[in-house]
């Protein structure tokens, strides 16, 4: 029982998932901005290989 209590009273896990939560909510928000920023890349380098063929 003095284990289990011990284990109840250890915050370090729940550090740990914070920690994780906070990466996650990062990398969440690191993709969109790449994704939207590709799709800027994309249309970038179509309008300079056009204007090359022409």
């Amino acid at each position: 029982m003095a284990k289990f209590l011990k284990l109840i009273k250890n915050e370090k896990g729940a550090t740990a998932i914070e920690y994780g939560l906070i990466a996650a909510l990062i990398a969440v928000a690191a993709i969109g901005a790449m994704t939207s920023i590709g799709s800027s890349l994309t249309n970038t380098f179509s309008n300079v290989s056009s204007s090359l063929d022409s």
